[in-house]
């Protein structure tokens, strides 16, 4: 007689990106299995590919690619899978803002951590009287080709390192008569493009990047050894596995 199978509870989540409604399982034991294996790696790649994957597998809802989806979504829905796998609340390592040393240990409730949009974000770059730029946010994947940290909020502070990125998140570029789709255009010339930008064009588009909705929780630690109290922000998922 073959051993029964274990029905799996699904659950409901709002894409912060777009606001579509998806459904998901918990991860099971194989995809547990996975992760383990590749946080015991330290190797960058192989923790992104198993956290694109275990996400992939427990979305009840096919029709999102996992692959395409914003990293703010990605770490949404990862903190969501796991809070119904393992545990609604996540013990972090919060260094203290005073001496910049001591470590305290916190729970945090996996649901009071949220995606945090800026105020002053905007996807539309106004590049002088004519011109404007549409850009698209990078996902996970782009963020590892790209060589950036994988704290998957924060990109590394380089100009060369965000050039970089901007040709895969240029979504369209237009003015009052025509637009140029940027799937219709080469990596070459988009690069082209950007090298025409001016300083202060290119500090418009850094700020995308910049206020681009992230993971994030605000909280507050007593340091131990000096009873100081400080606000402690969190943000990026990463953050939260420490």
């Amino acid at each position: 007689m073959p051993l029964p199978k274990i029905n799996t509870p699904t659950y409901d989540l709002t894409l912060p990106s777009n606001k579509k409604k998806i459904r998901y399982r918990p991860f099971l034991v194989r995809e547990e299995k996975i992760l383990v294996l590749a946080m015991e790696s330290n190797d960058q790649k192989q923790i992104t590919d198993a956290i694109i994957q275990i996400i992939g597998d427990c979305l009840i809802t096919k029709t999102v690619d996992v692959t395409k989806l914003p990293t703010f979504d990605i770490e949404y829905l990862f903190l969501n899978v796991r809070s119904k796998s393992v545990g609604e609340t996540v013990e972090v390592n919060v260094t203290c803002p005073d001496d910049g040393k001591t470590t305290v240990e916190t729970s945090i409730n996996i649901d009071d951590i949220k995606v945090v949009k800026d105020k002053d974000h905007k996807v539309i770059v106004q590049l002088d009287d004519k011109y404007s730029m549409k850009l698209k946010y990078p996902t996970l994947d782009q963020f590892v080709e790209n060589n950036f940290d994988f704290d998957m909020a924060e990109p590394k502070e380089s100009v060369s390192a965000a050039m970089s990125m901007l040709s895969t998140c240029i979504d369209m570029i237009y003015d009052d008569q025509e637009s140029w789709d940027a799937s219709d255009s080469s990596k070459e010339e988009l690069d082209e493009f950007i090298d025409q930008l001016n300083t202060k064009q290119f500090q418009q588009v850094e700020q995308f990047f910049r206020t681009m909705p992230k993971l994030s929780h605000k909280l507050k630690v007593t340091n131990p050894k000096t009873g100081v109290e400080s606000e402690v922000v969190l943000e990026g998922l990463v953050s939260f596995f420490s």
